[in-house]
């Protein structure tokens, strides 16, 4: 039997599991494993930010994870789960738009990131591209266009930081310092959809191990507008991604890759 120490899992537990999607927030794991094509959730394990539960799409299984917020988390999420099996990763979470025409609860689906973190760089360095994978990308597309949920589709730049990296005014200090000011207008020029944290690790960590990874998250912000998450919107926002999420799982499954 294959144990894991920060996510307190066993192979056994998993039941060959080859596909987990990953939510940023503990809080959010039960909902996705009780979204329908999800069924027949139960809870495996709790442990620091990682809670982890199982359903099934028929008869195969399928895990909800979460990361806690950024790379490093995510980085020993990715890696003890690929331990235990998992091949197929899919973040699912929520994230700040930078586009004027992106609105509050759509999804972003990410084909890229900008890698503005630092796990990234244990597992290749800068050069390498944070890409996602196309079947993944396709599988979540469909999903969209399925469920008729708004969608939007390109690079997303990750942050390491939720208030500098992703330059942030409304801080204890106010300040922003400077190779950082003005960057939310360049990536904005650059045609980069959103920001997030967790993309760029996931897609360079995946990529360089041999991994599939793909990445979906709701609009609870809308940056072009007010720096403010937009609490009254936050639970659609939520909703939107994992729905697209679950449904895609099953298309991949379908397809057979689960």
């Amino acid at each position: 039997m294959k144990s894991v120490y920060h996510l307190h899992l066993t192979d056994e537990q998993i039941e060959g599991a080859k596909i987990a999607l990953l939510p940023g927030d503990p809080a959010r794991v039960e909902k996705i494993a009780r979204t329908a094509p999800l069924e027949r959730p139960r809870f495996l394990a709790s442990k620091r930010e990682y809670t982890t539960w199982l359903s099934y799409i028929g008869q195969t299984p399928v895990l909800t994870t979460s990361t806690g917020i950024g790379g490093p988390s995510t980085a020993i999420a990715v890696e003890e789960l690929a331990q235990l099996g998992v091949r197929i990763f899919m973040r699912v979470g929520t994230t700040g738009a930078i586009q004027p025409a992106i609105n509050l609860g759509d999804v972003v689906i990410t084909t890229g990131a900008v890698r503005l973190d630092g796990a990234s760089t244990h597992y290749a360095p800068i050069e390498y591209p944070a890409v996602a994978d196309y079947e993944i990308v396709r599988a979540l597309i469909q999903a969209a266009r399925k469920l008729q949920i708004p969608y939007h589709v390109g690079i997303t730049c990750s942050s390491d930081t939720f208030y500098p990296g992703q330059e942030r005014y409304d801080t204890f200090s106010g300040y922003v310092p400077r190779h950082l000011q003005g960057s939310l207008e360049e990536w904005r020029r650059l045609n980069v959809l959103n920001y997030e944290m967790e993309a760029a690790t996931l897609f360079v960590m995946c990529n360089a191990l041999g991994l599939r990874a793909g990445c979906v998250a709701g609009v609870a912000a809308q940056r072009t507008r007010s720096e403010s998450v937009a609490l009254d919107q936050l639970q659609m926002s939520e909703e939107n991604a994992i729905r697209v999420a679950a449904k895609a799982v099953e298309i991949l499954i379908q397809s057979g890759l689960g």
